[in-house]
């Protein structure tokens, strides 16, 4: 850790160089809205401080001192309320491009990490339901919500603040801040209420293509000039500690190792090197037997400067690996699918059986994490690693 300060001063270079660019350069400066005007026509997002305007502390579940300034002031990374969409025909990505899936009965929606970086937050509607897209670059965490709360939809905003070198969010109707890696509300008038997480997966754009061919892709029109593509954190994936992060990470990991991360109660986490290794783990996690699945070809979002061209950081998948009462055992099949014992069917990294007796078949998707070491043990200490 004797570089740290270096690495510090590596990694403010990029959130300011992201800070930069959301806010358009010199044509498009950083400025507080007139009062009621936000994209959403919600009320104005206030400028969050500690103690609230009558000199009491807000009502928190957390230390306020451990809620730090990232760089950005609230929403000066700006969230897409209006997302726009293209078809995969008419999506122009490199096949090992890292992109976010979200499905809500029978409609899918496609996120490319290259926009996600710019943006953090957007606020969809797949099949008719309002869904909650984040992304958190400082923890590769690409988590999605239901966010209707008590029958009221939330829009949500960037705060401009890091709890735990985690994206911190508010929503507009309440301004309540959230924490972006658990989904609850930590300060504010929503304090502890949790939002229902959907499930989520980052695969390669060409797995994603060649599996959901009718899908809608987030469009690089989204009202706001970025270099989309471009990668503000080169090199966060080997750096030796996290941004903004003073917690304790003890285990026998690296602070910024990925790991696949499942559970709540009995919270597990394995490593990439074993996925990368074994490319099919089982676990037990919350009580239930588990299978993680892991495939090749996926750029990480967080290596070189043209994101596109990342290390191999591949792509994941935890199941229940059960079809009609029937439980399975798998083995790697290729390169890409895997087989069960029993039938013999191949499977994708999205649980989905392509060739076989049970072709067409799904197995139940797990909510998991593709994160960093760090993150997972800071907001869930008692994580088993299995390897």
């Amino acid at each position: 850790m004797g570089n740290a300060p270096a690495l510090f001063i590596r990694l403010l270079a990029a959130v300011l160089a992201i800070l930069a660019v959301a806010c358009g350069g010199p044509q498009e400066p950083v400025v507080a809205p007139a009062a009621g005007a936000t994209p959403s026509g919600g009320p104005t997002p206030f400028f969050w401080e500690p103690a609230a305007a009558d000199g009491e502390p807000p009502a928190s579940s957390v230390d306020l001192d451990e809620i730090r300034p990232g760089g950005p002031p609230p929403d000066g990374i700006p969230p897409i309320d209006e997302p726009r969409f293209e078809t995969v025909a008419d999506a122009e990505l490199a096949d090992r491009e890292p992109v976010m899936v979200v499905e809500r009965d029978g409609e899918t929606h496609v996120y490319p990490l290259a926009i996600l970086t710019f943006h953090e937050i957007i606020n969809d509607v797949i099949a008719g339901q309002p869904t909650l897209v984040t992304y958190c670059p400082l923890c590769n965490s690409a988590l999605a919500f239901d966010p209707v709360v008590d029958g009221r939809v939330l829009d949500f905003g960037t705060s401009g603040r890091l709890w735990r070198s985690n994206l911190v969010m508010y929503d507009r109707q309440t301004q309540t801040l959230w924490s972006q890696f658990v989904g609850e509300a930590i300060v504010g008038e929503l304090l502890g209420t949790e939002l229902d997480r959907l499930p989520s997966a980052i695969v390669a754009w060409a797995d994603a293509r060649k599996a959901r061919p009718n899908a809608r892709v987030l469009s690089r029109d989204t009202g706001h000039e970025r270099p989309y593509g471009s990668n503000p954190y080169v090199g966060y994936d080997t750096a030796e500690a996290p941004f903004l992060f003073d917690g304790d990470t003890g285990g026998p990991l690296e602070q910024i190792e990925r790991v696949v991360a499942v559970g709540e109660d009995d919270p597990v986490a394995v490593p990439l090197t074993a996925l990368e290794e074994q490319r099919v783990v089982p676990i037990k996690a919350d009580g239930r037997e588990l299978v993680v699945f892991w495939t090749p070809g996926t750029a990480s979002a967080l290596d070189t400067a043209a994101l596109a061209d990342g290390a191999d950081v591949g792509a994941s998948g935890v199941f229940e690996p059960v079809v009609d009462g029937q439980r399975l055992t798998f083995a790697t099949a290729g390169e890409q699918h895997f087989a069960d014992r029993q039938t013999g069917s191949h499977w994708t990294v999205l649980g989905e059986a392509v060739r076989g007796p049970l072709a067409g078949q799904r197995l139940h998707r797990v909510l998991h994490d593709d994160t960093f070491w760090f993150v997972q043990y800071a907001f869930r200490p008692e994580t088993r690693i299995v390897r």
